[in-house]
């Protein structure tokens, strides 16, 4: 890499033009936040990347990884921190907890709270503090509390916050005891292997969710963590995951991946940019075997068509599975392209699963794809909670999480 492209002034160009974007695609909407990542140098907290790539709008940076080379930290993409940011509604002289460090978000709020706010920021891991405390000092936020330890527990004596920030995929969430009253906290919260960033705020014995978004996160550490069950099949090309159930067998699925599958089409189409995310979630609401199918490009030998590299739905048994796959569609008199939903089935049960979920995605389809996403709401462990008419409530450590459909 030569001087120029590190230089002050390309940052200082890619910094502008790094909150253009954001604001142009709305995930920036206050001038708070536009002057936080205006002034705040990204780059000085990764300098392993490439100037472009730690200012793309889009990407996340992974800092380290595990010896199996799964990430264990990153900097999270700046179109989902300014996301965060915005729902935490953060004013000057704020109290903010941010659990899962790195040093570039604590200081996008440290500047956004100002000299009179208090900021935490908590890591489990000692390199990923020590690094922090570093970049934060060297880059003129020394002010900001960096500590070393479990999540879970680690802040508890700075609280209440009047603000927490999450960024790590939480499967549960035992901070609501460190809000302020009229606090609000934003979690990536996980639930049947979907995650949603989620903010919270008080409404009596519970806290209300607001605007859940899609995204990604790297799992929680510690006392926090949860491992879904997976069945990673042929040396890694493709992987399923599943929150709860019967073992997976995993030579029976690797056996079922090659052999010959059920085909059903749904006859139900979707546009090339058209989200279907409430898809996932109608299949949560009614499936206990609903889980992800993954499939890595480099390996997969074309066993394996998924409608989504990342995030597919599938129905997942001990022996057998079924996915969402996708087909271009007949040609329309308009120009715009579609694609037309189908599932495969693998294994003994195969056939089975691939009609239940070729049903559901009829019942989503007519019914629900077109309603409000489900409301979300968060008690705790020990409430009585009343069941949705149509929802569901996945019961955690700490809380009870509570999907409405409306």
């Amino acid at each position: 890499m030569t001087a120029d492209t590190r230089s002050p002034q390309s940052a200082d160009r890619l910094r502008t033009e790094l909150v253009t974007v954001l604001r142009e695609r709305g995930s920036i909407r206050s001038p708070e936040v536009a002057a936080a990542f205006a002034k705040v140098p990204r780059e000085r907290f990764a300098p392993e990347a490439p100037l472009d790539a730690a200012y793309s709008a889009q990407d996340v940076f992974v800092t380290k990884r595990d010896p199996d080379g799964r990430a264990t930290s990153s900097i999270s993409a700046p179109w989902l921190q300014a996301e965060m940011l915005e729902a935490a509604r953060l004013t000057r002289g704020a109290r903010v907890l941010e659990i899962g460090s790195g040093g570039y978000n604590a200081a996008l709020i440290a500047e956004i709270v100002g000299p009179d706010g208090f900021v935490v920021t908590v890591d489990i891991d000692p390199w990923v503090t020590e690094r922090a405390a570093r970049f934060l000092s060297d880059t003129g936020y020394p002010q900001v509390k960096v500590i070393l330890g479990d999540a879970e527990h680690a802040a508890d004596e700075y609280g209440p916050f009047d603000a927490i920030l999450v960024t790590a995929g939480a499967w549960d969430c035992p901070w609501g005891r460190l809000l302020a009253p009229e606090g609000r906290m934003v979690v990536p919260l996980r639930f049947a292997t979907i995650t949603r960033s989620i903010t919270f705020v008080r409404d009596g014995d519970r806290l209300q969710g607001l605007d859940p978004t899609v995204c990604g996160f790297i799992p929680m550490q510690g006392a926090g963590a949860y491992k879904d069950q997976e069945a990673v099949l042929v040396d890694g090309a493709v992987k399923l995951t599943i929150e709860d159930g019967l073992g997976l067998d995993i030579d029976a699925l690797d056996r079922a991946l090659v052999e010959p599958r059920t085909e059903l089409w749904t006859g139900v189409e979707v546009g090339r940019e058209e989200p279907f995310d409430t898809l996932n979630l109608w299949l949560a609401t009614v499936e206990d075997r609903f889980g992800m199918i993954w499939q890595d490009p480099d390996r997969d030998r074309d066993l394996v068509q998924t409608a989504l590299r990342w995030y597919c739905p599938a129905l997942i048994t001990r022996d057998s599975f079924a996915y969402l796959t996708l087909r271009d569609a007949q040609p329309r008199a308009t120009a715009a392209v579609h694609y037309e939903l189908g599932v495969y089935g693998h294994g003994h049960h195969g056939a089975k699963l691939a009609r239940q979920l070729h049903g559901q995605i009829k019942i989503w389809d007519h019914a629900w794809r077109h309603h409000p996403e489900p409301a979300f709401s968060l008690y705790p462990a020990d409430a009585t909670v009343p069941n949705p008419t149509v929802g569901r409530i996945f019961r955690k450590r700490h809380t009870q999480l509570v999907m409405a459909w409306a």
